[in-house]
């Protein structure tokens, strides 16, 4: 079994990232989007550091995560990291590493249910 607590952040947010993404593309497929193209131009939305940003700031202000999932938030957005990629402020880069943090932590810990629910709640928004 695995110890969450001492698995490495970036690990979890490199694992979130991809879980996201796969759930983004298949949410943008099912509206109805083929081209190739659009889908990329509407995936960047929700799944650029700065559409994972909006949506982290929405969950909190919106108390939708338990307190767990706040401090798994804090472990990966706290993380100490290198500078932020080009056209994203430091800010920006932690809140969406801690997002997807999140992510990556309730998908090692099967809670797919969970993330289903978050999922939701950000394509309703």
């Amino acid at each position: 079994m695995i110890d969450m607590n001492n698995i490495n952040v970036l690990a979890l947010a490199y694992l979130g990232d991809s879980v996201y993404e796969v759930y983004i593309r298949s949410f943008l497929i099912n509206k109805g989007i083929v081209n190739v193209n659009e889908l990329q131009n509407e995936a960047i939305k929700y799944v650029s550091a700065n559409g994972q940003a909006k949506f982290l700031d929405m969950l909190l202000n919106e108390n939708f995560l338990t307190e767990d999932e706040i401090d798994i938030v804090k472990r990966g957005r706290n993380h100490k990291s290198h500078k932020a990629p080009k056209n994203t402020s430091v800010s920006v880069y932690k809140n969406a590493t801690g997002f997807e943090t999140l992510i990556g932590y309730l998908y090692l810990d099967n809670n797919i249910k969970r993330i289903e629910e978050i999922i939701k709640y950000i394509e309703s928004k």
